[in-house]
């Protein structure tokens, strides 16, 4: 039995060494069919005239931004709007950890001074396969008025083995730090997957009458009860056993990388898993982009290319974190139980009293369906109802709770009003 896990673990070391091979061979395809859509455009190539011409170099186009490779992006926010005026923005990473930090986003006033007096509002982003960057829409709607901090996460093949492990309670541990760091009085805001380590974080600082426990926590799209109204994604994480991941999808970094040997579940095997759960709406997708390049719509274009320049930017989690995220999170559901712990101390829901909960869902989200965030609200028996808010995004998909003009027009305004009425 050993020997046949051992064997398991090679195939799927050599699994991702292949698609570092295929991610290399594509790279180099990639600039070719750059350099072929560039000829295919040229004024001087008299193929650039014919019929064909645009009709190839948008195919060459197309493929070249599929296949080419994604590193971590930048968030690029430098300015934001303040009462009608245009302020500059600067980033600042105001606490290092192994596998995370926490970045700011310091708004500029006059002579370069940090603008002060805003609400403070964490932001955490999932560790779920992509960048803290797939939340840039999030942070630039909260920006104006609000002194927005957010959970940039690390890859984690980059993060040496001799840096130790990281798994949900180490990720509920760097929250409170945070907090700490930030100090009384902030506010902070889950999206997804965070949802249950940061309810967590709440329970245990309001046990502890923390001083720096948040004054609201808001939650959208949280799996916190992952029974209601399941969706594929749960239903995928049910239907194994637990040793089933550990065998299929857990894989060693390999040594080109600084956390050579670690243990991961890889950021490219989750994008395949995202890909194929709507393989059909990316091939119109693409599609769609190729007909903008033809009809020389390159604005249109461009948006499609932005959008996949960020999903397909994916990062590696550990194996410790993955794993354990499964088990509490979507087998046993041990939150909504009132039998998850953390480092052995019970999280009790009844220890929240005081901290202003939202929870945010979307009609038609096919991650987290509708319920599962709301239960966060069912759990908590001591909080008021004052502190208690839901709001039902109506026509609004799972990524539309975050970003996109939806999400800017008719969600935000709910969170900021939930942040301003108790913020005194």
């Amino acid at each position: 039995m050993l020997a046949a896990l051992r064997q398991g673990v090679g195939r799927l070391g050599l699994l991702y060494d292949a698609y570092e091979m295929q991610r290399s061979l594509l790279a180099g395809a990639s600039t070719l069919a750059n350099m072929g859509a560039a000829w295919m455009q040229n004024p001087i190539n008299p193929l650039a005239y014919s019929h064909m011409g645009p009709i190839t170099a948008s195919a060459l186009d197309v493929f070249a931004h599929a296949a080419a490779p994604r590193g971590k992006p930048e968030f690029g926010l430098d300015s934001t709007t303040i009462d009608g005026e245009t302020v500059a923005v600067r980033e600042e990473i105001v606490l290092r950890k192994p596998f995370g930090q926490l970045k700011r986003f310091v708004r500029l006033g006059a002579r370069g001074k940090p603008i002060e007096g805003s609400p403070k509002l964490l932001i955490v982003a999932p560790m779920s396969g992509h960048f803290a960057t797939l939340l840039r829409g999030t942070v630039e709607r909260m920006l104006p008025g609000h002194d927005v901090y957010i959970t940039d996460w690390r890859d984690a093949k980059l993060v040496p083995i001799d840096d130790g492990s990281f798994d949900l309670d180490d990720y509920i541990d760097y929250l409170v730090a945070f907090l700490e760091h930030i100090g009384p009085g902030a506010h902070m805001l889950a999206v997804c997957q965070p949802s249950v380590p940061a309810y967590a974080a709440a329970c245990l600082m309001s046990a502890d009458d923390h001083p720096a426990r948040p004054r609201t926590l808001a939650m959208m799209g949280g799996p916190i009860d992952t029974r209601k109204a399941p969706t594929e994604v749960n239903t995928v994480a049910t239907q194994r056993p637990f040793e089933w991941f550990q065998r299929n999808v857990i894989m060693t970094v390999p040594y080109l990388y600084p956390g050579a040997g670690r243990r991961v579940y890889p950021g490219f095997l989750q994008l395949a898993g995202f890909m194929a759960m709507n393989f059909g709406n990316h091939l119109v997708s693409h599609w769609g982009m190729f007909k903008h390049l033809v009809e020389g719509d390159g604005e249109s274009a461009d948006a499609t290319k932005d959008f996949y320049d960020e999903y397909r930017a994916v990062c590696d989690m550990t194996e410790e974190f993955y794993l354990q995220t499964i088990d509490v999170v979507f087998q046993r559901h041990l939150l909504p139980k009132g039998k998850m712990t953390h480092r052995g101390r019970k999280v009790d829901p009844a220890a929240l009293k005081d901290v202003a909960v939202l929870a945010i869902e979307g009609e038609r989200d096919d991650i987290s369906g509708i319920g599962q965030t709301k239960a966060a609200l069912d759990i908590s028996s001591e909080l008021p109802v004052r502190l208690k808010k839901y709001h039902l995004a109506e026509g609004v998909g799972h990524y539309g709770i975050f970003n996109g003009s939806k999400w800017r027009g008719r969600i935000a305004p709910v969170l900021e009003d939930w942040i301003a009425k108790h913020s005194g």
